[in-house]
């Protein structure tokens, strides 16, 4: 995977990612007009599909609402890559589809802006410059309901 690197800071809460007054919505396109814009109220405009987000500790923290990954995955957003994340959060996003990919030190290296890589089978994400960064890898049964495009989708199989 390749894409734009998206970078946002710590804590990340679920009402930031798709502000508590669109939750009358399910559908993705709908909710990801939405995404992100407290923080940015043209993300869904510059966002591309394929793009991803970079963030710092306790990413997806607040409600556990599943319309935050919905919106992300709405918006294009190929993975999110964080320091950590809040434990609902994360299988929301892995039951929507979206890789929530866990790199110690991310925040460090990869910049707002920056064109990145991910290589799944080797846990690795290649910044700009070429530097590697190790992220813990995603088990066999998740990468499988990642895949399928979430859990729905992995049952009906």
């Amino acid at each position: 995977m390749k894409g734009r690197a998206w970078k946002f800071g710590n804590d990340i809460d679920t009402d930031i990612i798709v502000p508590g007054r669109y939750l009358i919505y399910t559908d993705e396109e709908r909710l990801s007009k939405h995404c992100m814009e407290g923080l940015d109220p043209d993300f869904h405009k510059k966002c591309k599909k394929g793009d991803f987000i970079v963030a710092g500790l306790n990413f997806g923290c607040g409600s556990s609402r599943e319309h935050a990954p919905i919106a992300l995955k709405g918006a294009g957003i190929s993975a999110v890559i964080a320091e950590s994340f809040a434990r609902i959060f994360y299988r929301n996003a892995i039951n929507v589809g979206i890789p929530l990919l866990e790199a110690p030190g991310i925040t460090k290296i990869i910049e707002d802006g920056d064109e990145i890589s991910i290589d799944m089978e080797n846990a690795t994400i290649t910044s700009k410059n070429g530097e590697n960064i190790k992220f813990k890898k995603l088990p066999p049964f998740m990468l499988e309901i990642i895949n399928k495009g979430g859990l729905i989708e992995y049952l009906k199989k």
